[in-house]
């Protein structure tokens, strides 16, 4: 789809009729109230229902009714294995369309809301498909007069509240293992950006899905994601957000039913470049292409750059060239790799974190120009890790420069964090870099790479970037209860 031009985007995006209503027991109810504004030009491109307390409570039902008396957990799961891949041939079919849709709500590059989003929620729906029939019970070895079971059984309802930055793959990465397990979901996807997530569910009603084993319901955090937070009948809440509403989910559960709540939350990801980096010129292009992705609107964007002071100027000054060379656009334009930011309300929380970085004296090289919802790549250099812009998530494209001067110091800068998502270093030094990834405090480290990796290993932080894993078999581990049975024979 990379050749379809931009009139044919165009064209496709005029005639778009996305569904409006909430996604409950397998039917689409609700009135359209809440407009859904498109980044790309400011206009109203949909109007989507917005879940009071009691279409959150009629989502919930569904679910528990589809888990405690429906087909979906006692399926085999040969079953369900067939149902997730059916779903994931049409989220292929209809990849375009999501694709267009993404790119509307929250202004991603449709050739990177194609060929990567796209991408990753297939593979994610597929891979756990397979892995439904290949999970293992336990009978540990016990006296012979007795048997021991150990069995994992799907927790219940699990309600998934998830971002905009990348609508559809954050919603996979919880709904399919969850699905996998035999749980029920509710999925609140952020306001912002729900006309996807309301596309696949309209999907998982096609692939067979039975009523109620997926529902989507929208809304504003404040009232549909506090809702579920406190509702009694979900078992589990699995969110990924800022650590501020992460908190709030974690207050929600005490105060309800206690229920398991997983997060997965911001980040302020060091990149070390040290002076022995096997190849200097990818290091500098990486660490500009890794913190300008996605308008810098990723939690695991490198937005600190760590550079040996040795090394320093050249590659500040590649990076600068990077940055000035990406070309920002109109996010249904093929060409474009860098798009809006999501909202105007996004855009000046960024703009003031590049205010804050210039009162407090970092260096501005390129960048901070504003045109609409636009900001250019920015970069600044002569950051001190005090300053507010080495500290804060930004979440948009502003990369902050800090420089050092032994493997000691930088592993120190880059823990000086109250984040612990991702992490990265440089180096042709295999002991350096076993050295480096050990010390370092993140949920995961890329050596000689960033954003690299597939569904076989987990994603997650520490500190507080949250708790708990997607991705890979250890996700399953959120959704399942281990049961022991003990038999005298």
């Amino acid at each position: 789809m990379n050749d379809v031009p931009y009139e044919e985007w165009r064209a496709r995006a005029a005639g778009l009729v996305p569904y409006t209503g909430h996604h409950v027991g397998g039917v689409f109810t609700g009135t359209g109230a809440t407009p859904v504004v498109s980044p790309r030009d400011g206009r109203t491109i949909a109007r989507v229902a917005a879940a009071e307390a009691g279409e959150v409570d009629a989502a919930v039902a569904a679910a528990r009714a589809a888990f405690d008396t429906g087909p979906w957990p006692r399926l085999s799961p040969a079953e369900r294995k067939a149902a997730l891949l059916r779903w994931a041939d049409l989220v292929e079919r209809d990849r375009a369309t999501l694709a267009l849709l993404i790119s509307l709500e929250m202004g991603k590059p449709i050739s990177e809301a194609y060929g990567i989003e796209l991408r990753a929620v297939i593979n994610c729906l597929r891979w756990y498909a397979e892995a439904a029939d290949k999970q293992l019970d336990e009978s540990p070895r016990t006296a012979s007069s007795s048997l021991a079971l150990v069995t994992r059984e799907p927790v219940g309802v699990v309600a998934a509240v998830v971002p905009w930055n990348f609508p559809l793959t954050m919603a996979a990465w919880k709904l399919a293992p969850a699905l996998t397990a035999g749980c029920a979901v509710v999925l609140k996807p952020a306001e912002e950006s729900p006309l996807s997530a309301l596309h696949l569910a309209a999907l998982a009603t096609e692939a067979g899905l039975p009523p109620g084993a997926f529902n989507v319901v929208n809304g504003p955090g404040e009232v549909a994601g506090r809702a579920l937070g406190e509702h009694p009948g979900v078992d589990v809440l699995a969110f990924t957000g800022s650590t501020e509403v992460g908190r709030h989910f974690l207050r929600y559960a005490a105060n309800s039913n206690l229920k398991r709540v997983w997060l997965e939350l911001g980040g302020k990801s060091p990149n070390i470049i040290l002076p022995d980096a096997p190849d200097l010129e990818a290091a500098a292009d990486t660490a500009a292409w890794g913190i300008f992705f996605n308008a810098g609107e990723m939690c695991t964007a490198p937005s600190r750059l760590l550079v040996h002071r040795s090394i320093a100027a050249e590659v500040v000054d590649r990076v600068v060239a990077r940055a000035e060379s990406l070309r920002t656009g109109d996010p249904l334009d093929p060409a474009t790799e860098m798009g809006p930011l999501v909202s105007a309300t996004h855009h000046s929380r960024v703009l003031a974190h590049i205010r804050a970085a210039q009162s407090d004296g970092a260096r501005l090289r390129t960048g901070a120009e504003v045109d609409g919802r636009f900001i250019t790549p920015t970069v600044f250099d002569q950051v001190k890790p005090e300053m507010r812009v080495a500290r804060d998530e930004i979440f948009g494209p502003v990369l902050a420069v800090l420089e050092f001067d032994d493997v000691d110091e930088a592993v120190a800068l880059a823990n000086d964090t109250d984040y612990g998502l991702a992490a990265a270093v440089w180096t042709s030094n295999l002991s350096t870099a076993h050295r480096v990834s050990r010390a370092l405090r993140a949920g995961t480290v890329w050596v000689n790479c960033y954003e690299e990796g597939d569904m076989s290993v987990p994603f997650g932080g520490v500190k507080q970037s949250g708790h708990g894993r997607d991705k890979s078999l250890h996700a399953l581990d959120k959704y399942t209860d281990l049961k022991t049975t003990w038999i005298e024979l």
